[in-house]
């Protein structure tokens, strides 16, 4: 599929850019699956990044010693949303990668797989199957997408596939699902709107969720189960300035962008019949983190933000300069910037100062106390420049994703800690200002903020 495939009868459904709802038994059409018309940008072509080319064979040798998840444990959170059936699939996919190039084939090879058992059982009329093959491949087609740093044709094609794919699951989902485009500079940003199970009519709270710089709108909300949905939460799965999709769009990465983008999630929200504008959350993780911490401070009609798994540190030179440079070569693509010294002069203005300031509504961040790529101090600054009511809670022990270690296991779970604080915060409760110590026995040491 090459580009003119991709642009082929994309053109929006509904007025303001809204597909029409994908509820049981529709089929989604072209448009809804597809991008608005004249969405592939062009580029400027890969980023050159010096240690990452001059390394690659190092990164090839670490991937083939350590795996797949070298430097993030991303085919575990990658299947988190699938849940148990997805364990064989990322299993055989952590076998057969040997080095970076081995990445790409190995989940398009899985997700065609996926795809084609979805198609048989639908023909089959094994609705079930078929939606549960169609949300897995979706994972897949975007884990295919994660290590292309450019707007080729494989890109676009596995885009293409992973919106088509996420299409068909939504249209046998067990709950409402909506293609979403959101007016933005001119373009449209993307996203997926989902209703609770069983919503039948009236106002519902609602979360703006952020994925992670890895991570994609598509598997925010899980096949079964969904922490958010399970609280009676709406969520508008998005990707913002940067994030995954919106480089194919040609929406790139930069702090002013994801301050303007914030008030436009939150308007198509609030402007929502079935989302309570009182009520409306920004959650996030990851890279997520500091867009959420961004947007909390840019748009003060969100009624809260909860975020984890730190991108606190100004400047984010841990993980540019001292991690895998993978993540500073996915950074470049996101912001469009091919030249290294011209990156590294524009990561300077990567920081939440400035904005934690303005955040008043009640803030959650959670960390773990090992962060390897944005020192937990960092998280302590920015929880302290907050004037609102905020809880940091820290995780000993944990990395950068938090969890895997006894801390995590033992004590709160992390992902229920912060959906029950959204949930309670939407509801109107108040909280005071605190920092949580989790030890790695679960015991909680609070101390005041």
């Amino acid at each position: 599929m090459d580009r003119r495939d991709f642009l082929h009868g994309a053109t929006m459904t509904a007025a303001g850019g809204a597909a029409a709802l994908i509820a049981d038994g529709a089929a989604p059409s072209r448009a809804q699956a597809q991008a608005p018309a004249g969405a592939a940008a062009e580029m400027a072509g890969e980023p050159r990044m010096r240690r990452y080319d001059e390394q690659r064979w190092v990164l090839d040798n670490v991937i083939r010693s350590v795996g797949l998840d070298w430097d993030q444990p991303r085919t575990i959170y990658w299947n988190a949303p699938i849940g148990f059936e997805g364990l064989a699939d990322f299993a055989a996919i952590r076998q057969r990668v040997q080095k970076y190039a081995d990445i790409t084939p190995a989940f398009e090879a899985t997700a065609k797989r996926r795809e084609a058992k979805a198609a048989e059982a639908e023909k089959e009329g094994d609705r079930i199957t078929a939606r549960e093959n169609y949300y897995m491949a979706t994972i897949h087609w975007g884990a295919a997408q994660w290590p292309i740093d450019e707007n080729s044709q494989k890109n676009i094609f596995c885009n293409t596939k992973k919106r088509e794919c996420f299409g068909k699951y939504a249209a046998l989902a067990d709950h409402k699902i909506e293609a979403v485009w959101i007016p933005f500079q001119g373009k449209q940003l993307p996203g997926w709107l989902h209703l609770p199970y069983g919503y039948s009519g009236g106002r519902v709270p609602a979360v703006v969720a952020i994925p992670g710089m890895d991570s994609f709108k598509d598997g925010g909300v899980a096949l079964y189960g969904d922490r958010w949905l399970n609280r009676g939460l709406a969520v508008l799965a998005i990707e913002g300035p940067g994030q995954y999709e919106c480089p194919v769009l040609g929406i790139y990465m930069s702090v002013p962008a994801w301050a303007e983008a914030a008030k436009a999630f939150y308007e198509f929200a609030a402007a929502r019949p079935e989302i309570d504008p009182q009520r409306i959350g920004v959650v996030g993780t990851s890279f997520g983190s500091f867009a959420g911490t961004i947007s909390a401070g840019a748009e003060s009609r969100y009624k809260a933000c909860a975020v984890s798994g730190t991108a606190l540190e100004p400047g984010w030179n841990t993980v540019f300069n001292e991690a895998s440079p993978t993540f500073k070569k996915r950074f470049m693509y996101m912001s469009n910037i091919q030249d290294e010294a011209k990156f590294d002069a524009f990561a300077k203005s990567l920081t939440w100062e400035g904005y934690a300031e303005k955040i008043r509504m009640p803030y959650l961040c959670i960390g773990g106390e090992a962060d390897e790529l944005s020192p937990i101090e960092n998280a302590e600054r920015c929880v302290k420049a907050i004037p609102g009511p905020k809880r940091l809670v820290i995780y000993q022990d944990s990395r950068h994703s938090v969890g895997g270690v006894p801390a995590a296991s033992l004590g709160p779970s992390p992902t229920g800690l912060q959906a029950d604080f959204m949930a309670a915060a939407l509801s109107g409760k108040t909280f005071p200002s605190e920092r949580w110590f989790v030890d790695a026995t679960g015991r909680i040491t609070r101390t005041a903020i």
